[in-house]
């Protein structure tokens, strides 16, 4: 889910029907209860009685940032393992139980930890508690089940990554800006790791970080909060908790000089460049005013780099920028993909040059209100989702430690101020906070690389 999106009650819609505006509307508070079980597992309810549904998200605290070198892939791994079957689900039943019982399912692993969550009908609370209860007590690590999904990870790296257009950019941005391993790596590890990682590994993996007091279970819907404690004690109290995983260093050093590097990709058809500034991590005091000032620079037909590189220059058909999203050090990043004919230099040096301008001149009035009204957009157009709701509490209360965000978060965005966004560019936009990735098409490799600025 977009970070920009905090999410508040249904009512919410009723008021916009009624014709109040998104500048003046209000979110209204979302309830919920906080309680934590015999072995450590965080529990969040909220009930919301608008549709016969209820949502479940369990949030590991483990993603890619936990791995060692020589063992990187790991958390992604296990997004596969944990529906290879447990003690009482067999291969591949979890999917059909779920799908069987008009429910919906997934999971998703980032750096920051691994996500595994159902949305399923009311009166299949039981199931959705059972499955996430079962796997986390005793999920099936055999050889088998490991070779399988290794080999469809790896099938997944080739076909996502390694055989993909600017596949390897992606990677490299990262392993170009960060020091710290935690972050250096991609989350879906190397071939290499994949390939070494043995039963013995991957169980003694399971059992450091798929414990109870290492994991957040939230539950939004339609739902009696008394009885999901019951059940919750029923399913999971049983499943003991094990030592706390050691915290990670997530210390990155300054940097000093700009990093820079050009590749040759052959899959690409248009050179392409891609940078990045070290910035704080999401929900540090200066991360509401970059969020401010990427959608300044670059959301919608009105933004700066749509406005002056797209329209007018026509360098580029897009140009993307993005705040950090991370619980540790983060990365603003800016992207784009010269047109045909177009010199990825120039178009380098236009997006340095748009960001002078927001360091050096006036910020107009109607671009921070902009910004306030298409953040309020984004989360109005989520109200409706018991699903969305779990995700975004269990992950305020597993990375900061306060569900409660959700209500508070939207009066961040509200006081960020033209002031607030100019004084950010300057402080990070700086040539020696800077990595540099072009990559170039194979055909067109070493005609027109990287400028200065």
């Amino acid at each position: 889910m977009p970070r920009w999106i905090r999410l508040v009650a249904p009512a919410a819609f009723a008021m916009l029907a009624g014709g109040m505006t998104l500048a003046a509307m209000t979110a209204p508070r979302v309830t919920f209860t906080d309680t934590k079980l015999k072995n450590g597992l965080r529990v969040i309810i909220s009930e919301d009685h608008t549709a016969p549904v209820y949502s479940i998200a369990v949030t590991y605290n483990v993603g890619s940032r936990d791995e060692r070198k020589g063992r990187t892939g790991f958390a992604h791994l296990f997004e596969h393992m944990m529906f290879k079957g447990s003690e009482q689900v067999g291969p591949g039943e979890h999917f059909t139980l779920v799908f069987n019982n008009g429910g919906t399912m997934n999971g998703t692993t980032n750096k920051d930890r691994t996500l595994y969550f159902e949305t399923l009908p009311a009166n299949q609370l039981d199931l959705g508690l059972f499955l996430e209860a079962d796997r986390m007590w005793s999920l099936d690590i055999t050889k088998e089940n490991l070779d399988n999904q290794r080999n469809a990870v790896q099938e997944e790296r080739r076909l996502g990554l390694d055989n993909q257009p600017y596949g390897r950019t992606f990677e490299l941005i990262d392993e170009l800006a960060y020091e710290n391993p935690a972050y250096e790596h991609s989350v879906i590890g190397s071939m290499a790791d994949l390939s070494a990682a043995t039963v013995e590994d991957v169980s003694a993996f399971f059992k450091t970080y798929y414990a109870p007091n290492n994991a957040v279970v939230t539950i939004v819907g339609d739902v009696k909060t008394a009885e999901v404690l019951e059940k919750m004690k029923k399913y999971f109290e049983r499943i003991p908790s094990q030592p706390a995983p050691a915290p990670v260093d997530m210390t990155e050093p300054p940097q000093t000089a700009e990093r820079r590097q050009t590749i040759d990709d052959a899959l690409a058809r248009l050179p392409r460049v891609d940078i990045a500034w070290h910035t704080p991590a999401a929900l540090a005091p200066d991360d509401d005013a970059l969020t401010v000032l990427a959608a300044v620079l670059s959301s919608g037909r009105s933004s700066r780099f749509y406005d002056n590189i797209v329209r007018l220059k026509q360098l580029s058909s897009g140009v993307g920028a993005s705040a950090a999203d991370t619980r540790g050090p983060g990365l603003f990043t800016v992207g784009a993909t010269a047109l045909p004919g177009k010199n990825v230099a120039e178009l380098e040096q236009a997006i340095y040059a748009e960001i002078e301008k927001v360091k050096t001149e006036p910020i107009a009035g109607w671009e921070i209100e902009k910004a306030r009204n298409n953040w309020k957009r984004n989360a109005v157009s989520a109200l409706g989702s018991s699903l969305q709701r779990a995700i975004t509490l269990g992950r305020y209360a597993l990375f900061w430690n306060d569900p409660d965000l959700i209500n508070t978060y939207p009066d961040r965005i509200a006081k960020v101020t033209a002031a607030d966004v100019q004084r950010v560019a300057k402080q990070y936009f700086v040539a020696t906070n800077r990595t540099v990735v072009t990559t170039m098409n194979k055909a067109a490799a070493g005609t027109n690389g990287g400028g200065s600025w």
